[in-house]
């Protein structure tokens, strides 16, 4: 993991003058100190986000490691999660870090993409082969562009980054192929890139709101959907669908990002800090992969939902590829060419 920290401190510190201008929130000067940033002492509080249950492994492996390991450093530095989309969605949330509202957040990729076009592109169906080709991409010097240049658009710096397994289809009858999607209306997220991934995939496109998925599924406004096994367990999904189909479509992203705030924290708590999500980035994957293999245990168990293994995979990753690099832009195709490089 040393070029992974090495290449982070790298695009942290050069994105750190375009980050001065940002109001800063959720800092609290200890005593009449009221030096906390630079080399200055000072007790800071950081907010931390995400969208997830405090169940699934993003929480309990990735934000609680988080907060523990720095409190752990005492370095004057604590970290208070907001967990559940309890300080709104994605989208929110990424422009609440920008605009200093909120200090760190747990984001996927696609919803980045909304300040940062390029770095949607992450979430691509099939860029990745699997959740060790993400890490892979994020550990070595071929992210470094992507994130300097997201640093650079936004002023946020991102500390690590972690795939939170890969996506499947679900659906009343099985999907194996492409031909299979024909007639299915599909909920996938409302963000540029997953709407392209539909196109790419052949599925028909519906567009749901995740709190109202279940109930979507229930009634039969959409016929199917997309998602991690650790979200469709979280969601009751399967008492609504009769097939998970292993697709394995896209590895799906979390980066850990802070805004302007990064700057403020003197050098012994940015290293703290660093230090606790790095912990999170070599946790989260291993609770990710304990998580699923339960739950598919507890599927193949019961009567609730049916496993498809034999998907063609190679059928939708060749259709899927084609799409890609004829409708990506420059710009895009640069970033999606830099993660199949680094596919083994």
């Amino acid at each position: 993991m040393a070029a992974t920290h090495e290449g982070l401190r790298h695009r942290r510190n050069a994105a750190l003058t375009a980050v001065a201008v940002l109001p800063l929130l959720a800092l609290a000067a200890c005593g009449g100190d009221d030096d906390s940033g630079g080399e200055g002492g000072g007790e800071v509080e950081l907010s931390l986000a995400h969208s997830y249950t405090e169940t699934q492994p993003q929480h309990r492996c990735g934000a609680q490691v988080i907060a523990d390991e720095v409190a752990a450093a005492d370095v004057g530095l604590t970290v208070e999660i907001f967990s559940a989309s309890s300080l709104g969605g994605d989208a929110d949330r990424i422009a609440s870090v920008v605009s200093g509202d909120i200090d760190i957040d747990i984001q996927g990729a696609s919803a980045l993409g909304a300040v940062y076009e390029p770095i949607a592109v992450v979430d691509a169906a099939y860029a990745f082969d699997d959740g060790e080709h993400l890490a892979r991409f994020f550990e070595g010097e071929a992210s470094d562009d992507l994130l300097q240049g997201f640093a650079d658009e936004t002023g946020v710096t991102t500390l690590g980054a972690w795939s939170a397994g890969m996506r499947h289809f679900t659906a009343n009858d099985p999907i194996r192929t492409p031909e299979d999607l024909d007639g299915l209306r599909m909920r996938f997220p409302n963000s540029p890139q997953f709407l392209m991934n539909a196109e790419a995939l052949g599925a028909e496109a519906t567009e749901v709101a995740y709190e109202e998925l279940f109930l979507a599924l229930q009634q039969g406004t959409v016929d199917g959907q997309e998602n991690p096994i650790t979200n469709i367990d979280s969601s009751n999904l399967q008492e609504v669908q009769d097939y998970l189909s292993l697709s394995s479509h896209q590895a799906n992203s979390n980066l850990v990002i802070i805004g302007g705030v990064w700057e403020e924290l003197n050098s012994e708590q940015q290293e703290a800090l660093q230090a606790a999500v790095d912990a999170a980035v070599e946790q989260v994957p291993g609770c990710v992969a304990e998580d699923e293999a339960a739950t598919l245990a507890e599927w193949e168990e019961g009567d609730e939902l049916e496993i498809v293994d034999d998907v063609d995979v190679e059928a939708f990753r060749t259709q899927v590829d084609t799409y890609l690099r004829e409708e990506f832009d420059e710009e895009q195709l640069a970033v999606y060419e830099a993660i199949r490089g680094t596919a083994e």
